[in-house]
Parts: structure tokens; sequence; C-alpha cells
């Protein structure tokens, strides 16, 4: 009893925030302007959208459209069918990867980081199986629906009632969630609007890609430096929210003579690459329009973009990101479009007061999304919730 006791006071303090003595002190504004250096949100970026999206290791995508947004608010002169045509060359795929979510990946990312997220996906199956009650034979699941993906592209409505005709008594969810986390799929990309239906197509990714996936365990130390070089500084906490890893304390400790190390606010350890940018708290932040899920805001252990206060409209039921509008640099007030025959309204709800000044930044903003996003739309409007 009490060696299990130790464990767990063990691996209870491995995922406490360790309190930095006599290092440089960031308040919260510095940290969050230094990501936003990172995150392309100080000013869009002259960069091709593959280039982006491999800086940012990937971009949710659990809904089609959201990744378009996000690059739309990153990339200068950002083009729809630019990224159409990344996934229609299969240089840009989407699978399920960080935190066992969709993600738009680069292809050769997708390929490099399978193994390293490996456990995140074998302990998302433990979790599903356990809540479920089901014993599954994964191996024997794999081998049966490889075939099945390789004569042609399908749905996972179709591969469960393929396995549950095999397994009739078996749980077809647990067994089509084995197969999401075990076996490595992407999507196939249609010439829908957002490159992707609703219900989409899945393909084998080795096919796919013309190249074998290794996704055996591997170690998970360069993830934590291109994690620190698109998100950071950040702590040990933060990097295990964004990557879905667990334990990453002993990979950070063994690359502290390549890591600098910060202290926030509170005292706690904030970590970074040496020659990382750190443009100051003084750097203006420009009005910003965010997708549900965007990276910058969805697996934070800080607040350095969401006060405390504001989450409950941000972080809502069912594990979804609200699109959120950043507002000198933290976020302010959620978004969204609503399109009918006669145009496209996008309404703003904010959590405050919006200031006169920041009212003409707002509407500029706010137009050119729409013009983005619905480009067909007869008349569109903006709508100040509460104005």
């Amino acid at each position: 009893m009490r060696a299990r006791r130790r464990e767990s006071d063990v691996r209870r303090a491995s995922l406490m925030p360790k309190k930095a003595s006599n290092a440089p002190v960031l308040s919260r504004r510095a940290v969050g302007r230094a990501t936003l250096a990172r995150q392309m949100l100080l000013a869009r970026e002259k960069t091709s959208s593959l280039d982006a999206i491999e800086r940012l290791i990937g971009v949710q995508a659990q809904l089609p459209r959201p990744p378009f947004v996000g690059l739309w608010s990153r990339v200068e002169g950002f083009r729809r069918e630019e990224l159409a045509e990344l996934l229609r060359r299969r240089e840009v795929v989407r699978a399920t990867s960080l935190r066992t979510t969709l993600h738009l990946m680069s292809a050769r990312d997708y390929v490099a980081l399978r193994g390293v997220l490996a456990p995140v996906l074998a302990r998302a199956l433990a979790s599903i199986t356990k809540a479920r009650g089901a014993t599954l034979d994964v191996d024997q699941l794999v081998a049966e629906a490889r075939p099945f993906f390789a004569a042609q592209p399908r749905d996972f409505e179709a591969v469960r009632a393929h396995l549950a005709a095999l397994h009739p008594d078996a749980d077809d969810r647990a067994m089509g969630y084995a197969i999401r986390t075990s076996l490595p799929l992407v999507q196939v990309p249609t010439d829908d609007a957002w490159s992707f239906p609703a219900q989409a197509d899945f393909a084998l990714a080795d096919a796919w890609l013309g190249t074998t996936i290794d996704a055996r365990e591997t170690a998970p130390d360069a993830l934590v430096r291109r994690y620190l070089a698109a998100y950071g500084p950040a702590s040990v906490a933060d990097a295990q929210a964004w990557t879905g890893l667990g334990g990453l304390r002993p990979t950070f400790d063994a690359m502290q003579d390549e890591l600098r190390v910060f202290a926030d606010e509170r005292g706690r350890e904030l970590f970074d690459l040496e020659g990382a940018p750190h443009p100051g708290e003084d750097a203006s932040a420009p009005l910003r329009f965010l997708p549900e899920w965007d990276g910058a805001i969805v697996a934070r252990a800080d607040e350095r973009f969401v006060a405390a206060e504001h989450r409950q409209h941000v972080f809502l039921s069912a594990l979804r990101v609200a699109p959120t509008v950043l507002i000198d640099g933290t976020v302010a007030a959620t978004w969204k479009i609503d399109r009918k025959k006669t145009g496209a309204t996008l309404t703003v709800t904010p959590f405050d007061t919006i200031a006169k000044k920041v009212r003409a930044e707002l509407e500029q903003e706010a137009d050119a999304l729409l013009a983005f996003h619905e480009p067909d739309a007869p008349k569109r409007a903006l709508k100040i919730a509460g104005a």
C-alpha cells in the first residue's frame, strides 16, 4: 500500500508545475505576445499554406471549414483553392492525430509523428473500451479492416457495419474507434466547397501517400521542440495538454541544455527555445477572428488568451471550442456566421463592451472574413450582440 501511495505521489508531482527560482519573469501579456508572434497572429505573414501548416504542426479540423479560416487569419493573401489543391496533391492530409482529433497535417509530418502520437491513440482506445465494457482483439480487427479499406475508401458507418457482421456480439462503436486509433487512415478530399463533406470517406494512409507508416512508439523530444517553436514559451503542463502526451517532464529535463527557462507571474516554470521571438508586451496585436478549435486556444494549461471568467463562453459542452475574436491579444468575444438566401450575417458576441476605437477594426476584419467565407452572398452584414 505504501509503495503504491509513493508511486501515486510521484505521478502527481510530475504533473504539478515547478516553481522557477532566479529565472527571468515574463508577464502574462509578454507570454501572450511571444506566442502570438509564432502563431502568425501579430501580422499576417507572407508564407505558403504548406509552410504555415507545418509551422503550426497541424491545424485542428473536426469540421471542414475551421482550418481554412485559421489559415486565412494567419497567411497573407490566403486562398481557399490553395489548401484544396494541397489536399488533392496529397501534400496535406486530414487524419486522426494530436489529442486523438482530426487535424490537417502535412503528409511528411503525419508520417513522421505517427509513432510519437502512438501512446495518445492507445490511451484513448483503452479509455473508450473500458467505458463501454468492451473486450477487443485489436490486431484481428485491424487485419479485417485493412482489406475492407484497401478495396475502396469507406466512411465509418460502413466499416462499423462490416465489423458488426463479422462480430455480431461486439460493440460496433468500440470496434470502429479501435480502427480509427490503430489503423493509419486519411480522409479523402472531394470537390466540396471546403474539400470534405460532413461524412467523409477514409483511405489507408500508406496507400494514399505511397509510403510505409511506422506506428511504433517513438520519443517525443522532436515534437516538444516543434511545439515550443510554435506555441512557446510554455510549461510542461501546456505541452502535455496540447500534444495529449503525458509524462513529458523527463523529456524537458533531458533537453535542459538547449532550453531557456522563464517564470510566469505566479512563479511557474516556462520553457523556450534559444532565439525564439519575444516581441515584448508593448507589441501591437491586431484584431483577429479564430475558428472553432483553433490550436492557439484549444489546449492550454494557462490563461494567456482566455481569462478564467470567460472560459465558460469558449470551452463548451461535448468538448466544443467556440470560434473567438482576439482583441489586443486576448479572447474578447465569440462569433458565428448565419447564411440565408438574402445574405450572410456575422454576429459577434462580446464579453464586455467593445471600445469605439476598436469598432472600425472589427468592422473591417468582419467584412473581410465574410467576403472570404461567403463570397457569393448577395449582402454581408455585421451584428454585435447586445449593441
